[in-house]
């Protein structure tokens, strides 16, 4: 677990660039042998599109990078539990690990909600690792919600 604690605090650095455009404040890094292929935070309000998911964005980029859309080697560190359209594109780039920080009861498809990236019917499962630094990440989210209940 300790492991993680760097590159996810990363990814909280790309939470906070979200946070300051008015974006849901979640960050994500995908790592292949220590090296940050790609980072990215939401930016679904300021591109006015559905899928661009912190995690999606980056995936798509760690591909780019790499030349392949294979990330079986790769980890993607996400700073909310991912929802189901980012955890069916993880079992889609064939993602080898994900480790993820604060859960999403309302949302989650790795451990609240649903299990997609684990589903033995699917022909790629991912290796997860939740709950690093889930204070600090979620922490973020509430003081995001609760600035956009108070105004």
């Amino acid at each position: 677990m300790e492991a993680h604690i760097p590159f996810m605090r990363l990814a909280l650095e790309e939470a906070r660039r979200a946070y300051v455009l008015g974006e849901v404040p979640v960050g994500a890094l995908v790592v292949l042998g220590g090296r940050i292929l790609a980072r990215a935070h939401n930016l679904r309000e300021t591109s006015r599109d559905a899928s661009a998911h912190a995690e999606f964005l980056a995936l798509r980029e760690a591909a780019r990078e790499l030349g392949d859309w294979r990330l079986s080697e790769a980890t993607v560190y996400v700073t909310l539990e991912p929802c189901p359209m980012c955890a069916g594109a993880m079992v889609q780039f064939r993602v080898g690990r994900l480790v993820y920080g604060a859960r999403d009861p309302k949302a989650g498809a790795v451990d609240s909600l649903l299990d997609l990236v684990r589903d033995p019917r699917f022909n790629h499962r991912v290796d997860v690792v939740g709950g690093v630094l889930a204070q600090e990440c979620g922490s973020l989210l509430r003081n995001f919600f609760r600035g956009l209940r108070e105004s």
